[in-house]
């Protein structure tokens, strides 16, 4: 393979080269193989949209650790601030010897996210953590049992988060039996609506289903909550319409069930709002939040209503290593960074970019099926035939190791395996997302051809 001359990606050997391959040997002898990897070699040094692997090549990341870089690889004021905190102390566990940091977050979260109300925050270490945590605090609170999320939604791998997730394989298959009482409803997916069916149409007969499951399966007054997240991530970037997300809502008031937002891959700037909710104009009565919180720093909160958080004992949430004063101080540099630097407003013009290729790349392409994105939270569909909608589950495949191996590295998602998603850092340059941009055209053009 030639050297590829560009400004941004420079690829000295194939990927993966002579080390990379050396460790994949050995992370394939000592490491299970469940764990997946996308990009198929190991990285020795990063910085913001950038990532330089043990053979010297740099790519460019559209994937930002499945969303977890919004404020991009290694940013300055954090690792000042993990520097700081490391000659302070490590962790001498929130539940021993409390510190300020974890109090001051707790305090910015309450102030940022939706909603006037009183309310109060704890922190975890996994987005999945959170998800189980809300839930706890949700049955604790209503004194019901019953747990209703949507089709393909992904809440993490954990027990009850894989009950709640909606992808067989390769989320579940084979793990089960899962957790009891929980539920699934349909979420709008307005390509694949029937033809014909206009979005509120699709919205209407979703929403009637829930009198219908309150008939047939679980009364209102057994369902403890509601758990959405405001834009499918694994799902494929589906995002509902305003609308929808608040007649659930009225649901949920209507028979005392809690709203549940799950915000893990949507929050901190990534949809061009902080927090996507306020997308939708709905106050969420418990918020799950994690990846993007800390710019990698293992850390997950949930924040709620203070009445419906106060629910559980002394003891009966928590976690040893649960916001740790590393993760702490990292989110508050990462949300400082996000309101001094326009990180929101500038998911918006990265998502403007992206789409604006991907319509013009869709004229060129009929396997494009549709393009989607709420700020950067950018995806393209493809298919076998767009009147059919067959889903392109190998052409994507297939794109996605030929881009990987040009330098840029990217991630697929849907329930179909068939979706293309960017999820870049928010400090990413034009340069560096248009040279992006230039290899996965290329690439398609050549495939899709």
């Amino acid at each position: 393979m030639k050297p590829m001359k560009s400004k941004q990606i420079q690829l000295k050997t194939a990927i993966p080269g002579p080390k990379a391959k050396e460790l994949l040997e050995r992370r394939n002898k000592h490491v299970p193989r469940g764990p997946f990897n996308t990009a198929q070699t190991f990285v020795e040094s990063a910085k913001g949209a950038l990532v330089t692997d043990v053979d010297g090549n740099t790519l460019i990341d559209f994937a930002g650790a499945i969303g977890t870089l919004n404020a991009g690889h290694c940013p300055p004021k954090v690792v000042e601030a993990l520097k700081e905190q490391l000659d302070k102390y490590i962790h001498p566990c929130f539940h021993v010897v409390m510190y300020e940091p974890y109090v001051t977050l707790a305090e910015k979260l309450n102030r940022i996210t939706p909603g006037n109300h009183e309310k109060k925050t704890f922190f975890l270490n996994s987005g999945a953590e959170a998800v189980e945590n809300a839930i706890k605090i949700a049955r604790k609170y209503t004194g019901r049992k019953a747990i209703i999320s949507f089709e393909r939604g992904f809440h993490g791998r954990t027990y009850m988060a894989m009950s709640l997730t909606s992808k067989v394989k390769p989320y579940k298959n084979g793990f089960g039996p899962f957790a009891p009482d929980t539920y699934k409803m349909p979420y709008p997916y307005y390509y694949r609506a029937p033809v014909g069916m206009q979005p509120e149409e699709l919205d209407q007969q979703i929403l009637n289903k829930f009198e219908d499951f309150f008939l047939a399966e679980v009364p209102p007054e057994e369902v403890a909550a509601v758990i959405m997240e405001p834009v499918q991530g694994e799902g494929g970037f589906i995002a509902p319409s305003a609308r929808f997300v608040q007649e659930i809502k009225k649901i949920c008031e209507k028979y005392g069930i809690l709203f549940i937002a799950d915000e893990v891959q949507t929050g901190f700037g990534r949809t061009g709002k902080m927090f996507a909710m306020e997308h939708y104009g709905v106050v969420p009565d418990l918020m799950t939040m994690s990846k993007s919180i800390a710019a990698g720093l293992p850390i997950s909160a949930v924040t709620g209503r203070a009445e419906i958080m106060d629910a559980a004992n002394p003891g009966e949430i928590g976690g040893t290593y649960g916001g740790s004063p590393l993760g702490c101080v990292a989110a508050l540099k990462v949300i400082e960074m996000m309101e001094e630097e326009g990180l929101p407003e500038r998911a918006t013009a990265i998502g403007e970019i992206v789409t604006d290729r991907f319509h013009r790349l869709q004229q060129r392409i009929p396997q494009i099926g549709d393009v989607r994105t709420l700020g950067a939270m950018s995806a393209v569909e493809l298919v076998k035939d767009p009147a059919t909608k067959e889903p392109a589950k190998e052409l994507t495949a297939e794109i996605l190791q030929e881009v990987n191996k040009r330098g840029v590295i990217l991630m697929g998602a849907g329930l179909y395996g068939n979706v293309i998603r960017v999820l870049s850092p928010l400090v990413i340059t034009d340069e560096q997302l248009t040279e992006g941009l230039d290899v996965i055209e290329q690439v398609m053009i050549e495939t899709c051809r």
